[in-house]
């Protein structure tokens, strides 16, 4: 008897999150060529910006890459690529506190400063999505998936998620809101639509 295939993770989500991280970046970028790092409204997506990748990358390593640490025992090829997501996570921590003091004290290198998290950053995104999510959908069950998403949710809580949603659906076009609001029940996608977006907007991160 043929044997059910189980279908696949949906990472649409996780894309979503990575794309709001490089609209950041190049938005921080913007800001600090055009003078504004010290100003409210940049401040405010800066630590934003720092409150969810600190948030992103603290369920990955206390939910997300257990699980899939516990899938690989006995493969060291792919024990080494779960060690090298640990190592980028830990590099991010000194090249961001650099930025934040860069902005703090409008350091003279600051450009530099954020050329250098970008790079760290972006490399390690890039590194996740080409070889860590297909490591995750071939060891890893979409209930498995759905249960590192109740971590993020359960983190995140109700005021995280009036903040979370309008973030990341921010400057998306139709197709990538629609990719990433399908995989969200009805209830989120009315409060996001009627509340949470409209709040987000009041606020102007980056000077938006």
């Amino acid at each position: 008897m043929a044997v059910a295939q189980q279908a696949p993770i949906n990472f649409a989500v996780m894309y979503a999150t990575h794309d709001a991280f490089r609209r950041d970046l190049q938005r921080l970028a913007a800001a600090v060529a055009d003078g504004r790092a010290g100003t409210p409204h940049v401040r405010d997506g800066w630590e934003n910006f720092t409150f969810q990748l600190h948030l992103h990358h603290t369920v990955e390593d206390s939910d997300l890459w257990p699980r899939v640490a516990r899938a690989v025992a006995g493969r060291p090829a792919d024990q080494k690529l779960l060690r090298e997501m640990e190592a980028e996570h830990a590099q991010l921590g000194p090249v961001l506190a650099a930025v934040d003091d860069g902005m703090t004290r409008g350091a003279a290198d600051l450009p530099a400063r954020v050329a250098e998290l970008a790079q760290v950053l972006g490399d390690h995104m890039t590194h996740e999505e080409n070889e860590a999510l297909p490591l995750i959908q071939d060891v890893l069950t979409p209930k498995d998936w759905d249960a590192f998403r109740g971590a993020m949710a359960r983190k995140q809580g109700p005021k995280g998620a009036a903040v979370y949603f309008p973030w990341i659906t921010d400057g998306q076009n139709a197709t990538e809101r629609k990719a990433f609001l399908d995989t969200m029940p009805a209830p989120v996608k009315i409060l996001n639509r009627l509340f949470w977006e409209s709040s987000y907007r009041k606020r102007g991160m980056w000077g938006s």
